[in-house]
């Protein structure tokens, strides 16, 4: 393994001289999560083997018990946010909550963590959106989500001055909030700022066109498997530009999606292939996540793989957020993708062990010792982009 480094494409990622920390804004959706965890022996699970999907089935009229019924904060912005605030970022956030008690217990949330809110904005008719997580079994839980004031967002909510910062890092958007993606886009290009980007399915699916057009000034660009596999429609037919394959060592058998590739309809296209597309249009860094099978990452001209930390999992709610905000806060502060993509591993690990999505975030020291150790893990394997 050789390390490979980001290329950053402003001057301002490194605060290894003293400076001040990085300041980071942080957009998108802002929740309060209500988690039920339920006995697997409560509760029937139905699995879809060539579907590859799992059900958990309710009985109408039926009272479940359940282990644990627990409240927590979360939305994408709030725990990009905290993650960052515990990375040692100088942070705040762009979030529109409602008149009620939610929003009182996310600015708390906030406070706590020494996050500045002094641009989350209160919607006079929107209460605070919130989720109902449903965990069992493998605890990947089932979540039913009502956004509320998180849709309301609109480009005259979004000031200027809270641009003003080293990096943006906008999380997904919710239904109209959408809407705003272009605008974001142009007033933290036009601030200076670094731009990392973790949009949703639904946002990519209804605003295909805005997210092209954006692909230019993202200098970190994140996505999921299923996001990803909906970016495919949106590219132009490259085809899999003639690409064998990635070789890997034959003591690691090659993770899911390199073997699968990302797929719309009928379409598909390599891991390698689909990076490449998207470096060709513009953006800096590619990020590419398939949960427990491991995240691949470009760095210049190259392409980067590792697999993901061993954890014990309680809950997956928030180990894409601390994955990707971490990577972004690495990469902004000058290190290299290899250490970055180590680095959001971990974190995201530590967030696996617990059923909400902050308890595990853990703070930078932690990490850095971890990457300093003797047994350094996960290793990071590398190809020719």
């Amino acid at each position: 393994m050789s390390a490979a480094s980001t290329s950053p494409r402003r001057s301002h990622g490194s605060r290894s001289d003293g400076r001040a920390p990085l300041k980071v804004l942080t957009v998108g959706g802002a929740m309060i999560d209500t988690i039920a965890i339920i006995d697997n022996a409560a509760i029937e699970r139905m699995t879809l083997d060539n579907a590859g999907a799992s059900f958990l089935l309710l009985e109408e009229g039926r009272k479940t018990e359940a282990l644990e019924v627990s409240t927590h904060c979360g939305g994408g912005a709030i725990n990009a946010a905290i993650a960052l605030a515990r990375l040692g970022l100088d942070c705040s956030v762009l979030v529109k909550l409602g008149q009620d008690r939610r929003a009182d217990q996310i600015i708390a949330s906030l406070d706590a963590e020494g996050v500045s809110h002094r641009w989350a904005l209160r919607d006079e008719h929107a209460p605070t959106g919130a989720s109902v997580l449903v965990s069992s079994h493998e605890r990947n839980a089932a979540v039913f989500t009502f956004r509320g004031a998180n849709t309301t967002l609109t480009p005259d909510d979004l000031a200027d001055d809270a641009f003003a910062t080293d990096l943006v890092y906008i999380a997904n958007l919710s239904n109209e909030a959408a809407r705003c993606f272009a605008t974001i886009i142009d007033k933290a290009h036009a601030a200076g700022a670094r731009i990392a980007a973790n949009p949703g399915i639904r946002q990519l699916h209804a605003h295909g066109d805005a997210f092209q057009a954006s692909l230019p000034r993202l200098d970190i660009l994140a996505l999921n498997r299923r996001e990803a596999d909906e970016v495919v429609s949106l590219l132009d037919r490259d085809g899999d530009d003639g690409d064998a394959g990635l070789d890997f060592p034959g003591n690691l058998a090659p993770p899911p999606l390199a073997a699968r590739g990302l797929r719309f309809e009928r379409r598909r296209m390599s891991v390698r292939a689909f990076c490449r597309a998207l470096v060709r249009r513009g953006v800096g860094t590619v990020v590419l996540t398939d949960g427990r099978d491991g995240a691949f990452a470009t760095a210049g001209d190259r392409l980067l793989y590792c697999p993901a930390h061993e954890a014990q999992v309680a809950g997956t709610a928030g180990a894409g957020d601390a994955f990707v905000s971490t990577f972004a806060a690495y990469a902004a502060g000058g290190n290299a993708a290899d250490t970055a993509l180590r680095a959001a591993s971990l974190n995201a690990a530590a967030v696996l062990g617990f059923v909400d999505t902050q308890t595990g975030l853990l703070r930078r020291q932690d990490i850095d010792a971890h990457l300093g150790g003797k047994n350094e893990s996960p290793n990071v394997i590398e190809w020719a982009l």
